[in-house]
């Protein structure tokens, strides 16, 4: 969310509508919508290359990845977010060309804009999403990894993962190196810890 000071107010098909010949793309929360600014290079690549890595790791199963363009519609809050990669294996997303109801891996690249909504707000509407079993915010400016797990007894349990660590998306059954996901970004001196 990145402008609160443009707000509109719509119906979810006027959103729709809308949003399909926009320019700009917004998020819809409950008849509000806000514009989507432009994202820096490094949360641009740090997307990428999470989407190239887990797009071959699901390849051959019916997992697909989306990224940035996609919606995911939480339909117990009314609402409509665009994720920087997003994952779902649910067979009820198969077709669905606007949007995807059941993703079990949210990720979402931070900014200095974002953060404190991204792990607040925004975490509490995607939890309302059944299927979705781990929530990952991303760092962009150091090495730094956070991932929400949700266990079977439904509580969301935070694993943090630092440059020497190996990122474990359960999820999907995923591992890679930290160093993989910030392949070609330029961190700020000590930006690794």
């Amino acid at each position: 969310m990145s402008n609160t000071a443009e707000r509109l107010y719509m119906t979810v098909d006027a959103y729709l509508q809308a949003e399909e010949h926009s320019l700009t793309k917004h998020e819809y929360i409950a008849g509000e919508i806000f514009a989507m600014a432009g994202a820096h290079e490094s949360h641009v690549t740090i997307a990428g290359n999470l989407f190239s890595l887990l797009r071959s790791h699901v390849r051959g199963s019916p997992c697909r990845v989306f990224i940035a363009d996609m919606k995911v519609k939480v339909d117990t809050a009314d609402s409509f977010f665009y994720p920087d990669v997003f994952v779902t294996c649910d067979a009820r997303d198969v077709g669905q060309a606007l949007m995807k109801r059941h993703p079990n891996l949210i990720i979402e690249v931070l900014s200095k804009s974002t953060a404190v909504y991204d792990y607040s707000a925004k975490f509490g509407y995607y939890q309302q999403l059944e299927s979705l079993q781990e929530y990952v915010l991303v760092k962009p400016d150091c090495m730094a990894i956070d991932v929400f797990r949700r266990e079977e007894d439904n509580q969301w349990v935070l694993y943090s993962f630092t440059a020497a660590d190996e990122l474990v998306l359960t999820s999907v059954d995923f591992h890679c190196a930290i160093a993989a996901v910030y392949e070609d970004v330029l961190l700020p001196p000590l930006a690794v810890r």
